[in-house]
């Protein structure tokens, strides 16, 4: 949020939000099926790196941009 203008808050908002709640929907089903399957660890894991792959790029990505404003 930090680096759009006000006006584009919003909009960066929602566009952030909407994949984030696709993946909240699924997430329990697939760690349900998991745990099932007698992988009881795997979703932890499975959060964890995905966790770590997206702090990663975000700061890849957004590591040589400075603040607006």
């Amino acid at each position: 949020m930090a680096v759009v203008t006000p006006a584009e808050r919003v909009a960066a908002a929602s566009f952030t939000a909407v994949p984030r709640s696709l993946a909240s929907a699924a997430g329990p089903a697939i760690a349900g099926w998991l745990m099932a399957e007698g992988w009881d660890a795997a979703p932890f894991l499975v959060c964890a790196a995905l966790k770590i792959a997206y702090d990663v790029a975000m700061l890849a990505m957004f590591a040589k941009v400075r603040e607006s404003g």
